[in-house]
């Protein structure tokens, strides 16, 4: 029906365009030269060759933000009180943690899984099930969220995309998710592991490569980590890092190439830039899953991960600029780009803030959210979003560009046209970016907004 409707209107514009042609054209040239059905018949030949390659839009229509219950809640001085019961022969390992929590920027209100709540500190608890069940226990609410928020059947979603950096379960997450929801048959489903925080933008890329060749279809992002099984029980520093920063978190979001869906879309995907330095030893090995002499097995978080997140962020720019600036920022930065090569002169870093209206940072940490900051020339309101998710709900790995997309809506600062750039980081090392355009204004008070309840008390 609509492959009908969409030939009809194409042949009747090739026909009126035909028409007037002749209209116009003097009599003895019309009527010698041409015939109006064959300049009709050309016309719809080149309309419809135009459309069919040039690239659908993707529209993101809504998404939901994971929002753990308040008794998952693990303020300062649980934290410290666990880490004195997991580590009683070792006052240093507690006297580190409590320093870097101290200092993190994460508050009071971030929440891990049960799990990792029970006291005393019951090494058994790591299994395979319990991770499953924090699995589950973040995806089928996130999804039932983004299900009535959209109004959209399990039977309609035609793509399933998951990542999960550290939790690999067999069957996947995504098969677990189609078994929940008795998704269809056909459905292309990919799920992604082992890609670190910056794998929700990676799963965004995917699910828009799959849609760029699927037409009429609709893909479902999920983005988690899960961290029952990922928390670290040794005490060498570099790896006691990820217990002071991972929380609960997880997001899906539903994209769509439909044009019927482009009235109801909040967002349209402008570009997607991805920066892998992984050819490099030092990048590769920044943050690595591994044992420590002990048995005890953790993510490794290396003294030269800002150095590393630098000049990836540097290699991701010089990749995004030409896209995203004006005219004239491109100019100044294509002449000191060409300063910096011929004559090692610094580089120079475009006014993004010309191009983009809001900026959303992967909340890794506050060194992180700084680092940028500074090497973007941002303002502290630029990256409001970034330092109040971090403080509310912790570093949530890929799905923490969600919960500051959220904070940005729950503020009502999203105007129609407005341009958001997501960055963010992860292991390998990945610098990937992701740049929405904003379709209409979005309403600040919107249920199911994560910030609903404690947008008020933002910023601290």
């Amino acid at each position: 029906m609509k492959a009908a409707v969409y030939y009809g209107i194409i042949m009747i514009m090739s026909c009126v365009i035909a028409f007037s042609i002749h209209a116009v054209l003097p009599a003895s040239y019309s009527s010698s030269n041409t015939n109006p059905l064959i300049t009709s018949a050309l016309l719809l030949v080149v309309l419809h060759y135009y459309t069919l390659c040039r690239p659908p839009s993707i529209y993101l229509i809504d998404y939901a933000c994971f929002k753990p219950p308040n008794s998952y809640r693990v303020p300062l001085a649980t934290f410290m009180e666990h880490a004195q019961l997991l580590f009683p022969t070792s006052p240093k390992s507690t006297a580190f943690q409590t320093q870097i929590m101290e200092r993190a920027g994460i508050g009071d209100r971030t929440c891990i899984p049960p799990p990792l709540h029970y006291i005393p500190i019951d090494l058994t608890n790591k299994t395979l099930k319990l991770s499953s069940q924090e699995a589950e226990l973040i995806l089928i609410p996130v999804m039932d969220a983004l299900l009535a928020k959209t109004g959209i059947r399990p039977d309609d979603i035609d793509i399933l995309v998951s990542n999960c950096g550290v939790f690999n379960p067999t069957p996947s997450l995504t098969s677990m998710v189609v078994n929940r929801y008795k998704l269809r048959n056909d459905i292309k489903t990919f799920n992604l592991s082992g890609m670190g925080c910056s794998a929700g933008i990676i799963s965004l890329d995917l699910a828009r490569d799959v849609l760029l060749t699927c037409p009429n279809s609709t893909a479902l992002v999920l983005s988690t980590e899960i961290i029952t099984q990922s928390s670290y029980l040794g005490k060498e520093r570099s790896m006691l890092l990820p217990n002071c920063l991972f929380r609960m978190g997880g997001a899906a979001i539903l994209l769509s190439n439909r044009s019927s869906d482009r009235g109801r879309a909040k967002y349209e995907l402008m570009h997607v830039v991805r920066t892998h330095m992984g050819h490099k030893d030092q990048s590769y090995k920044c943050i690595f899953q591994e044992e420590d002499p002990e048995g005890f097995i953790g993510i490794n978080l290396s003294r030269s991960l800002p150095e590393v997140a630098a000049e990836a962020l540097k290699t991701n720019i010089t990749t995004i600029s030409p896209l995203l600036l004006p005219l004239s920022e491109k100019l100044r930065f294509f002449r000191a780009l060409v300063a910096t090569k011929l004559f090692n002169k610094p580089s120079y870093v475009p006014n993004f803030r010309r191009a983009v209206d809001h900026f959303c940072i992967h909340a890794g940490g506050r060194a992180v959210i700084e680092n940028v900051q500074k090497k973007l020339d941002l303002s502290d309101e630029h990256v409001e979003p970034s330092r109040m998710t971090l403080h509310r709900f912790g570093n949530t790995s890929s799905s923490s560009l969600w919960y500051e997309l959220s904070y940005i809506e729950a503020k009502g600062r999203m105007k129609k046209g407005d341009r958001v750039w997501q960055i963010g980081f992860g292991s390998g090392f990945k610098c990937n970016s992701a740049v929405w355009k904003c379709k209409r204004t979005i309403k600040s008070h919107l249920p199911g907004n994560p910030w609903a309840d404690c947008i008020h008390q933002y910023p601290v």
